[in-house]
């Protein structure tokens, strides 16, 4: 694994940031990771995990140091976000939905509303991004859930669904549309609710194919009212908001599916480093070289432009839809490869649950499916070049 420890080792972070990411890299090892078959086994929610993240206090890593965080680089979190992915997939999408859900009230919310919600995450809150609903995935315009203003007060009917977190969080951060704008796109807003607003109902947690430690709930907001205070910029922003989260959620669901890649990739060949035929090693025959050679490459040069993109961000570029797109399309993709081979090398057993590659499978699969499913990602990069 040399060319991967090289690249790990090529980063250029400051003192404090190494020392970050050598804790978290601790932490994945020798906590998360041992515990990661276990809580997949169970569908329990690993509170331990969430409890050992916050003894650590890493959801500070993207709280301004203002409201109790230590306000780090993107980059810091992204890399956090990688290793915690590749111990168990389960806890990292938990963690990670955390930074999406409250990034854009970072980045957008008045002094008032940091002031209100911050604090509450950076000491270990939860919380969840409100997008998705039964008609309207990866198209967010056809979302139904209105927002009713009624004088100093906004009332919330609707609902949402494969919502992350949403059985569980603190903070809730939703998009629907203000009721009195017609526009399907003008009329999108934000707003943020509170855990145990009246009206505020889990209608059901889904049974999934991967990430079965992480709850992924069907909301409904039944006459929900909150404060005009709550709404993120005025009535009819929520779009600009939302695609600015989309550019750093992207690259987040990105170092996700590449830390599924990595594990997946290590584990297989240390499986076929280990496992002869025909007697001799796995690794040997030419054949497995070919497909580790392949995979190997794509996945050491998609790890460099997560890194690109998430530099670009951190330097203050906020144009870099295209980027965020093509690095999820192609992390996702080499999650479901990596993950797929891993199966492949360890023949029959990785078929069965004795072994981690069959839980890799299975994680892998959402990446190319949530944030925009990859066809969708697709035509943003194709149509980006066409002349206007």
């Amino acid at each position: 694994m040399r060319v991967f420890e090289r690249l790990d080792a090529g980063h250029d972070w400051a003192e404090d940031e190494a020392a970050v990411i050598e804790t978290v890299a601790r932490l994945a090892r020798e906590e998360i990771a041992p515990r990661a078959s276990e809580f997949d086994k169970t569908k329990a929610f690993p509170w331990v995990n969430v409890q050992a993240i916050n003894a650590l206090g890493l959801n500070g890593l993207f709280i301004p140091e203002v409201y109790g965080g230590a306000g780090m680089r993107y980059a810091v979190y992204i890399e956090c976000a990688r290793l915690v992915a590749a111990a168990c997939a389960s806890t990292g999408i938990i963690w990670s939905t955390v930074f999406h859900a409250i990034k854009p009230i970072i980045d957008f919310g008045t002094a008032e509303q940091k002031q209100r919600f911050l604090p509450k995450i950076a000491a270990g809150g939860l919380a969840a991004l409100c997008i998705t609903e039964p008609d309207a995935g990866s198209d967010a315009t056809g979302m139904r859930t209105r927002f009713i203003p009624e004088g100093d007060r906004i009332r919330i009917e609707g609902g949402k669904r494969f919502i992350s977190n949403g059985d569980v969080a603190d903070v809730f951060l939703v998009f629907g549309k203000w009721s009195e704008i017609d526009d399907p796109k003008a009329s999108i807003s934000a707003l943020v609710i509170e855990k145990g607003a009246e009206g505020l109902e889990t209608v059901r947690l889904e049974e999934k194919l991967g990430h079965r430690a992480a709850s992924t709930a069907e909301l409904a907001f039944n006459g929900v009212s909150v404060s005009r205070d709550n709404l993120l910029k005025e009535p009819g922003q929520g779009l600009s908001i939302l695609f600015a989260a989309l550019n750093k959620s992207r690259p987040s669901v990105a170092a996700h599916a590449l830390g599924i890649a990595r594990a997946a990739f290590e584990t297989g060949v240390n499986y076929i480093n280990d496992r002869r035929q025909s007697g001799r090693r796995i690794v040997d025959f030419q054949g497995i070289q070919f497909m580790l050679a392949d995979l190997a490459t794509d996945l050491a040069m998609c790890e460099r432009w997560l890194f690109h993109v998430s530099e670009m961000l951190d330097n203050g570029e906020t144009d870099v839809g295209i980027e965020a797109s093509m690095l999820k399309m192609r992390a996702s993709d080499l999650a479901m490869r990596a993950a797929d081979m891993c199966v492949q090398l360890h023949g029959g057993y990785g078929y069965v649950e004795d072994y981690a590659a069959e839980r890799y499978f299975r994680d892998a699969k959402i990446t190319q499916i949530w944030e925009g499913t990859n066809q969708v990602h697709q035509q943003l990069i194709g149509r980006s070049f066409a002349r206007r």
